[in-house]
């Protein structure tokens, strides 16, 4: 199983921290989220790591080779990170995981390391990390699943009402759902009108073509999305 992290965005929201610095290498209690993020990865057993990167990239290139020179670590640079968004994003890690079982990561998540155990270790062969104690709103990346759990909708445009709870950006995909996610994406990303598009959509795509998609519950383990400085704020708490 291959690992594919998302890390070109410029991280405007949390400005001025990312002035000088991507978001992924900000400290969280001592320690980077990238750091934290790779260290979780060694930790449960996996060794090849795609960074699709572009803000200041050189800085996690220099970080990641001084930090992790065990993991086979490549890098793929968007070109174009300040015109497009993690859908363009995560096609550019194609060829990379080249047909193989991977898990995504977007690079601004802290998690415990029990989080990403929880989701490898599911019987599902494609499946979403979902925390269902969670006020949802309009910034949420929210989820609707059936009565055994399965995954229906995925997307912030989803009346909070009929869901289940929030995707924490960490996901699963098999071989098949690969093929069919990739594809997807190229076709989206063929119209520059959709650069700017989430990767989150495309994810009830594969659930209308047939794809089990499976929610795996989270909740109550340790995780924060850091989009703002109230989410660093609470990440340095929770995580101190």
């Amino acid at each position: 199983m291959k690992v594919v992290l998302l890390a070109a965005g410029i991280g405007s929201r949390i400005r001025p921290l990312t002035d000088n610095k991507p978001k992924a290498l900000l400290d969280v209690a001592g320690f980077s989220i990238l750091e934290r993020m790779l260290t979780n990865v060694r930790n449960v057993g996996l060794k090849d790591v795609v960074i699709i990167s572009g803000y200041l990239e050189e800085q996690l290139k220099t970080f990641v080779t001084s930090k992790f020179s065990d993991l086979n670590v490549k890098f793929v640079r968007n070109d174009v990170y300040s015109e497009t968004n993690t859908g363009y994003s995560l096609l550019l890690s194609r060829g990379f995981v080249n047909g193989d079982d991977f898990v995504k990561f977007d690079a601004d998540v802290i998690f415990e390391e029990e989080v990403l155990r929880k989701l490898i270790n599911s019987h599902f062969e494609t499946a979403l990390c979902i925390d269902t104690n969670i006020h949802l709103d309009k910034e949420e990346v929210k989820v609707i699943t059936d009565a055994s759990g399965m995954v229906l909708q995925v997307g912030k445009k989803l009346d909070p009402k009929l869901c289940k709870g929030e995707s924490i950006g960490i996901e699963k995909i098999g071989k098949e759902a690969g093929k069919l996610l990739f594809e997807e994406l190229e076709r989206l990303m063929k119209d520059k009108a959709n650069w700017t598009e989430y990767y989150d959509d495309s994810y009830t795509t594969l659930v209308n073509k047939g794809i089990k998609f499976g929610a795996v519950n989270i909740t109550g383990l340790k995780w924060v999305e850091i989009d703002t400085h109230e989410d660093y704020d609470r990440a340095k708490q929770l995580f101190s």
